[in-house]
C-alpha cells in the first residue's frame, strides 16, 4: 500500500542503490555529516510490530548487511542504526557512520551541531557494488523462507 504525500512511498527503485520486492536501500546527505544510508520498507507500514516475524527478520538482516558494508567502506569510529519515524511515519532505518570529528559527535545527528565537522562521502557506486556482493539480486531473498 502506498500513501499519497508520503515521501518514502513515492520513492522509485531507480533511486535505490539496492532493492528487491520488499525494501530498498537509498543514500542521502545529512547536513554536517555527509552521506548516510537508509533501508526503507516499500509498503507503507509505520511500525516494526506490524510486519510478520519473517519480514521483520528479513528487514533486520538487510539493515545489518548495510551496516557492515558502510562500516567496511567508511571506516568510522562507530556505527549508529536508528529507526525513529517521528517526521516520516514510514518504516525505515538510518545507517550512519560516526566519527569523533563529525559535526554532532558524540550526540545524535539530529542534535544541534557542536562544531564544523569533517564531511565524508561513502559514494553511491561504491555502496551499490558492496551491497551487490553481499545481497542477492533484486527480487531474490537472503533468507530461506
Amino acid at each position: 500500500m502506498r500513501v499519497p504525500g508520503c515521501v518514502l512511498c513515492s520513492l522509485s527503485p531507480e533511486e535505490a542503490v539496492w532493492h528487491d520486492s520488499r525494501l530498498m536501500v537509498i543514500t542521502g546527505g545529512a547536513d554536517g555529516l555527509g552521506e548516510v544510508a537508509r533501508v526503507v520498507w516499500r509498503a507503507h507500514v509505520a511500525e516494526m510490530s506490524t510486519l510478520a516475524a519473517a519480514d521483520r527478520q528479513y528487514l533486520m538482516d538487510v539493515v545489518f548487511t548495510v551496516e557492515a558494508a558502510v562500516r567496511d567502506l567508511a571506516g568510522p569510529l562507530k556505527m549508529n542504526i536508528a529507526s525513529l519515524g517521528n517526521v516520516v511515519p514510514h518504516l525505515h532505518w538510518h545507517v550512519i557512520p560516526r566519527y569523533a570529528d563529525d559535526a554532532f559527535f558524540p550526540d545524535s545527528i539530529w542534535s544541534k551541531p557542536r562544531r564544523t565537522g569533517v564531511v565524508r562521502e561513502i559514494g553511491r557506486g561504491r555502496l551499490a557494488a558492496a551491497l551487490a556482493a553481499r545481497l542477492p539480486g533484486a527480487g531474490d531473498s537472503i533468507l530461506s523462507l
